[in-house]
């Protein structure tokens, strides 16, 4: 069973940078991508792709960090540089691996940008 560690939130200024990294472990897959969502708080409030990477390496990212988020792999470490922080990227953010039918979600890390 595949399982994923995020590590890197935290309290940082509006403007600041962050590195966010999830560590997959028990993964056999040989094709498979790895999703960074996030989710705010409160009601309404909707999980939201930040950015994505295959196996193969190819990128995508959502409209909402799209220009400041950067999506990296290196072996079973997703990372995510974040970058000119705002208070409104304030959320929770998970880590997810897909392989065909296949989805396994990490438990998330809490970043919060705030003066």
């Amino acid at each position: 069973q595949v399982q994923l560690v995020e590590s890197g939130g935290g309290l940082v200024q509006p403007g600041e940078s962050l590195r966010l990294t999830c560590t997959i472990s028990g993964n056999s897959e040989r094709i498979y991508y790895v999703d960074w969502y996030r989710q705010a708080t409160g009601p309404g409030a909707q999980r939201e792709l930040v950015a994505g990477i295959t196996s193969g390496g190819a990128t995508d990212y959502g409209d909402a960090m799209k220009g400041r988020s950067t999506i990296s792999r290196v072996k079973n470490v997703v990372q995510l540089q974040m970058n000119s922080l705002k208070p409104e990227d304030t959320a929770v953010y998970y880590c997810k691996f897909g392989s065909g039918v296949i989805e396994y979600w990490g438990q998330g890390t809490q970043v919060t940008v705030s003066s």
